[in-house]
């Protein structure tokens, strides 16, 4: 039976299933258990769960990142949070250097199997230094899976394989979409990683979005229907590995690709998915492929620049009217 949870819910089951299922798994991050979580995405898993294995951790993204890594390579599966990727920055070092290069550097001896999750691009007013998208920067590390997510069902599925894969993970979320409402069923389930999903099935162009993009990418399918443009839209879920398949047969189909991408647009997910179908499926393109990013600069506050700066519906109909006119 379907229930309608919100994001943060979904996270919260997942998370919790696989700790009663595996007693390696465990939780650790700043305010994840005293204070529920920064946004509540933990309530509850301290009383049931215990100190030692929902813990509250210093203001030190490098330290208990390291943590972390640590206990993965000796057996144990963490999951650590960070209260925002823009924070994980600071652990970088634990993250590229060392569990993405755990298993070559050990010649297979080692692996790191661990998830470092939290919301990823911008909030709302909260300026440069807390507005930035990471999903790009981590893809091209390799050693490291990347999922972004927002469907609720999706996010549950892909935590739930995530915490089982044994390769280092990073994934991200979105800090205003934790509230974002969808239906999860009751029993058990998985969603595979690196597997895109066809959300909306089209004929005339083909949208690829993923994350929290992909509310403005059904909005503007919504309103190019309006106008007798049927629209594919595509959620990548898993940045790395990317689904290629999936892309290019619907590219062969519609014949035509825009891409809605928060990160920016300078060597971003955007970037690769282009030169991707342009590899792989260029004999079928009517069209190029445009995408449409985040501005190229740091996000400004004022609330009026942050609409201009990242991608919206109105965008996303300029470009695919560019692509579906462009012989006349």
């Amino acid at each position: 039976m379907a229930r309608i949870i919100q994001l943060r819910e979904a996270l919260r089951e997942a998370m919790s299933e696989e700790m009663r299922r595996d007693e390696r798994v465990f939780l650790m991050g700043e305010e994840v258990a005293q204070y529920n979580g920064a946004y509540k995405v933990s309530k509850g898993m301290l009383d049931e769960f215990g100190p030692q294995r929902v813990i509250d951790t210093p203001i030190a993204e490098l330290g208990f990142a390291g943590i972390g890594v640590g206990a993965a390579m000796n057996g144990l599966r963490p999951i650590v949070e960070f209260m925002t990727w823009n924070f994980a920055v600071l652990a970088f070092d634990q993250i590229v250097n060392n569990a993405a290069k755990t298993l070559s550097q050990s010649a297979g001896q080692f692996t790191c199997p661990i998830v470092f999750r939290g919301p990823s691009g911008s909030a709302g007013q909260l300026a440069q230094q807390h507005s930035q998208t990471f999903e790009s920067w981590m893809a091209n590390c390799p050693g490291l899976k990347v999922i972004s997510t927002v469907d609720p069902y999706d996010s549950k599925g892909l935590m739930k394989s995530a915490i089982r894969d044994e390769d280092p993970i990073c994934f991200m979320e979105s800090e205003v979409m934790y509230a974002e409402t969808g239906e999860v069923p009751e029993g058990e389930y998985t969603v595979p990683i690196g597997v895109a999903d066809v959300k909306r099935t089209g004929t005339d162009i083909t949208i690829v979005s993923y994350n929290k993009m992909m509310k403005v990418a059904f909005a503007a399918a919504d309103e190019l229907a309006k106008e007798g443009i049927s629209a594919e839209v595509i959620d990548l879920r898993t940045i790395r590995p990317l689904d290629h398949a999936t892309l290019v047969e619907s590219v062969k189909k519609t014949n035509r690709l825009v891409v809605i991408d928060e990160c920016w647009p300078f060597a971003g997910v955007s970037a690769e998915i282009a030169y991707e179908i342009q590899k792989f499926a260029f004999d079928y393109l009517d069209a190029p492929v445009l995408r449409v990013n985040s501005a190229d600069t740091s996000l400004p506050y004022a609330p009026t620049l942050v609409e201009e700066y990242l991608p919206n519906p109105a965008k996303v109909i300029k470009a695919v009217k560019e692509v579906m006119y462009v012989n006349g």
